[in-house]
């Protein structure tokens, strides 16, 4: 038997092109109240994840510090390559 899931609410970048995808969540940053965020970025090859992940979350922790961006990923690499970087306030998931 099949089971549809729920979904979870969350913004999607409708691009692949990672500065798209990046102009794209940083407006929706910039312009919307976003203190905890999902983000679905599975489409994307994990150097262009990698790139929309640390410069979003960097922005979302400059309006936010003690905000929580949850990245939805496809590879755990992103988190590994990330984890250097990281500010706090991001998450992944697979």
């Amino acid at each position: 038997m099949l089971q549809i899931l729920p979904r979870k609410k969350g913004l999607s970048p409708s691009s692949v092109v990672p500065q798209e995808a990046v102009e794209y969540i940083n407006s929706y940053i910039t312009n919307h109240s976003c203190k905890k965020l999902n983000v679905d970025i599975s489409f994307m090859n994990i150097l262009d994840a990698c790139y929309v992940s640390t410069i979003c979350s960097t922005k979302h922790y400059i309006k936010y510090p003690d905000g929580k961006i949850n990245w939805k990923i496809s590879s755990d690499m992103v988190k590994e390559f990330n984890k250097d970087l990281e500010l706090g306030n991001a998450s992944y998931e697979i």
